[in-house]
């Protein structure tokens, strides 16, 4: 579990700069809390499955790329 963690926090934080979005940014372009995506890029919680599939959309990317499943 915490190796899913970790491959999710770079991966999102790896996104987001690709993107050149700041934290609060892409809170705003995706409706989620700026305090939860810091937590998580942080290790300190886990997104919801809802979430994830809000950051697949947004991203492009699938979500098990975001949970670092696949490559």
């Amino acid at each position: 579990m915490l190796k899913r963690i970790m491959k999710f926090k770079e991966n999102l934080k790896e996104l987001r700069s690709e993107h050149n979005l700041s934290q609060m940014e892409l809170a705003k372009l995706t409706g989620i809390s700026q305090s939860a995506i810091a937590k998580w890029e942080l290790g300190k919680t886990e997104p919801t499955a809802s979430a994830l599939i809000t950051l697949s959309s947004f991203f492009g990317e699938s979500v098990d790329f975001l949970l670092g499943l696949t490559e």
